[in-house]
């Protein structure tokens, strides 16, 4: 056994505990690999989502600093791909394009929650510039966009 040549020399170690320490070491050193895997990073709120209500998909990237979403696809893409954001309070972008609009906007923080960005539901004309991403697990993300104290909540479960 190859030990360590501290250990071999140090007065006050026995041979028992200097066979124990290698033991150990080389155990440890072992268990490097795997270790580095079990401690994987944190789950990411980047990537696609699709919403649990609606069946919308989003697409979460990041934009600056900044996290961002957009609109991939959801049912009403599916039987109109020529949507248009016809329910916004501003008369000027009713006729943007649905697919690829940009409904999050500005979100900052993280690892788990994120707060500052804006929402906008096309179906609804709806908006926001207090919203939260909060990432419940790996797989669950809670969109929360709240207008004084009146909130609403979404459920979106990760596509990959």
């Amino acid at each position: 056994m190859n030990r360590h040549p501290s250990l071999r020399s140090h007065p006050h170690i026995s041979c028992r505990s200097r066979a124990l320490v290698a033991v150990a070491i080389a155990a440890l050193a072992a268990l490097g690999p795997a270790a580095a895997v079990a401690a994987a990073p944190a789950a990411s709120v980047l990537g696609l989502w699709r919403s649990q209500d609606r069946g919308g998909t989003i697409e979460l990237y990041n934009c600056g600093p900044a996290v961002c979403g957009r609109i991939l696809d959801g049912p009403t893409l599916r039987a109109n791909p020529d949507l248009r954001d016809v329910k916004n309070g501003e008369k000027a972008l009713r006729t943007r394009p649905v697919k690829g609009l940009r409904i999050f906007d500005g979100f900052t923080g993280g690892p788990t929650r994120y707060a500052g960005g804006s929402l906008y539901d096309p179906e609804s004309g709806w908006g926001t510039s207090n919203g939260f991403l909060t990432l419940k697990d790996a797989d669950t993300l809670e969109v929360k966009g709240c207008v004084a104290f009146f909130c609403q909540s979404e459920i979106m479960l990760r596509i990959r």
